[in-house]
């Protein structure tokens, strides 16, 4: 990429936003932040027991990513973010503007495979439905670009890296 844009990983858990993040950030040369770790501790409780978020849980938790990205405008970052709504994706844009979401897609059984191999992540595999009927794909007007997520992580980034440079051109 020609210059440093912040880029929002986004999709569904299970997808490899944690993996991909880092691996994209690496090769992009920024920085990374783990959305996960915006959440405040009340969210994480309500996940670990099974409780999808509610849009007032979120706010906050898109807040804190949004400044994030807001602060690296410029200088370039990768988050990672389930985004799943687009009024997510545009409380996010409210803070960063010029944000661009790589959006990592896969059909659901390979999605609950990844999850029911993770260790130790507060998100059950049993939130994996709700997450399936919450997600709005990008749309036409918004930057961004989606990738599939079949193949080694390796790969993945490579057709994510892809992806966005010809969104650049």
């Amino acid at each position: 990429m020609r210059t440093p844009h912040v880029v929002v990983v986004m999709g569904v858990a299970g997808t490899g936003k944690t993996t991909i993040g880092p691996l994209l950030a690496d090769r992009l040369g920024v920085p990374y932040a783990e959305g996960d770790d915006f959440h405040p501790p009340a969210n994480i409780a309500k996940m670990s027991a099974g409780t999808p978020l509610e849009d007032d849980d979120r706010w906050p938790w898109l807040d804190a990513i949004g400044r994030w990205a807001n602060g690296r405008a410029g200088l370039g970052g990768v988050v990672s973010s389930s985004a799943l709504k687009r009024v997510y994706r545009d409380r996010l844009r409210a803070e960063a503007p010029d944000a661009l979401f790589l959006h990592l897609t896969g059909d659901r059984a390979l999605v609950e495979h990844r999850m029911a191999g993770r260790k130790g992540h507060f998100m059950p595999t049993a939130l994996l439905d709700s997450q399936f009927a919450t997600l709005q794909p990008l749309q036409e007007d918004e930057s961004g670009v989606s990738v599939d997520v079949s193949g080694t992580p390796e790969e993945i980034t490579d057709r994510a890296v892809a992806a966005l440079r010809r969104l650049e051109s």
